[in-house]
């Protein structure tokens, strides 16, 4: 057995022993319009992982990771998704901030924050979408001046961001937000790190269709930061911010698509239950899903491919444009198996069906991380070299 048929089986072996006990009930638990559901089991479970090694595998060593080739992170994400373990809810930090401050972080940095991510101590949430600036994020207007405070110098924080995933449970918040005065567009950016618990920051779920709160408006009014929590320079947030979301198009990825080919699996099942399997236009749908995923996994090790050279091109935008139409055309076809049974709550006033889940929640995914539009700009402009699009002018 080579080395990464070894990891897989250890991989496996840990799932299936460790899904068990306290743990057995998790399977399937949290996910895209169902991160509400056992939260405090799901962090229990993420600490469990943490104490057997099973957290940020891709870091190096030295950071508290695992060093994990790309092979062996696939597997890990592929594995985890077969299993239908949890959904993590430590994501954010380990996947987006953690390998920011490796790259871009100072030595102190790192020491301060990357171990309490490795053991899920402290959860973190991101700071970009404003309600002006949410695909145009060079739009950001929250702002940061930096001032004496009664330990030192320190940053103080003022604006609003919208669509913050997990802010209610987070601890800490990477904040993009605009710190020269008088400067516009990707220029006079700063990248803060700003705790979440403290007065001058509040939180407000925003009810989503399908009935949760996962995303939320936070408000920041002169909330407060140690100067030492910038990370890089002050004016060179966006060459941070984006190198953040390219660290988001990683391996992750592929442990999705996973769970996608788990939806498909259970709308297969259920068309042959209730007989919607009998019409040709629905097993018409259900093949061009499954070719779909197909092209989704070829999609995404492109884009694997691209990143562990060092340039992270056209292929994220690609993948991302072509899953969330592909996820959005599945929560359309889970409500027409149902046929008019799927416009029926499953109880009063407003439970939903798993398949009313899939179908309100994906209407978001060709929105959120990137919308549609913004993606065929950049697909349009930097791989097929056609003309910008007229940008308004700057005064």
């Amino acid at each position: 057995m080579n080395p990464d048929e070894q990891f897989r089986q250890n991989v496996r072996d840990w799932l299936a022993a460790n899904l068990a006990g306290d743990f057995a009930g998790a399977r399937g638990l949290g996910g895209p319009g169902r991160e509400h559901e056992a939260f405090d089991v799901r962090l229990a479970w993420d600490r469990h992982l943490a104490a057997s090694g099973w957290t940020c595998l891709g870091w190096p060593v030295e950071y508290g990771g695992r060093g994990a080739t790309l092979q062996q992170q696939v597997i890990f994400h592929e594995e985890y998704a077969r299993a239908a373990a949890p959904v993590r809810v430590n994501h954010i930090g380990e996947e987006l901030l953690g390998p920011t401050l490796i790259a871009f972080g100072t030595p102190q940095q790192r020491a301060r924050f990357l171990p309490a991510i490795v053991t899920v101590q402290e959860l973190w949430c991101q700071g970009y979408s404003e309600p002006g600036a949410g695909s145009d994020l060079a739009a950001v207007s929250t702002r940061a001046v930096r001032e004496p405070g009664p330990d030192g110098e320190e940053w103080v924080v003022t604006g609003q961001k919208v669509w913050t995933s997990l802010a209610h449970l987070a601890d800490w918040c990477f904040v993009l937000c605009r710190t020269e005065p008088g400067s516009s567009r990707h220029r006079g950016l700063s990248y803060l790190l700003v705790p979440m618990r403290q007065p001058g920051v509040e939180v407000r779920p925003i009810l989503q269709l399908t009935g949760t709160s996962e995303f939320n408006e936070v408000f920041f009014t002169a909330a407060r930061t140690g100067a030492d929590n910038l990370v890089g320079a002050a004016g060179d947030g966006w060459r941070i911010a984006m190198a953040t979301l390219d660290f988001e198009r990683g391996v992750s990825t592929l442990g999705q698509q996973v769970g996608f080919r788990r939806e498909l699996e259970r709308l297969i099942d259920r068309a042959r239950q209730n007989g919607a399997a009998a019409d040709p236009l629905i097993r018409e749908r259900i093949t061009q899903a499954w070719i779909g995923l197909q092209i989704m996994r070829l999609n995404g090790l492109r884009m694997l491919r691209s990143s562990a050279q060092g340039t992270v091109g056209p292929e994220a935008s690609i993948a991302k444009l072509f899953w969330a139409r592909w996820h959005r055309a599945l929560g359309e076809l889970a409500i027409d198996i149902e046929g008019p049974d799927g416009l029926l709550t499953a109880a009063a006033p407003y439970e939903l069906t798993e398949a009313q889940r899939l179908f309100l929640f994906s209407r978001a995914d060709t929105i959120y991380g990137g919308s549609d539009e913004i993606q065929r700009t950049i697909i349009a402009e930097r791989a097929l070299g056609l003309p910008r699009e007229p940008r308004p002018e700057v005064r």
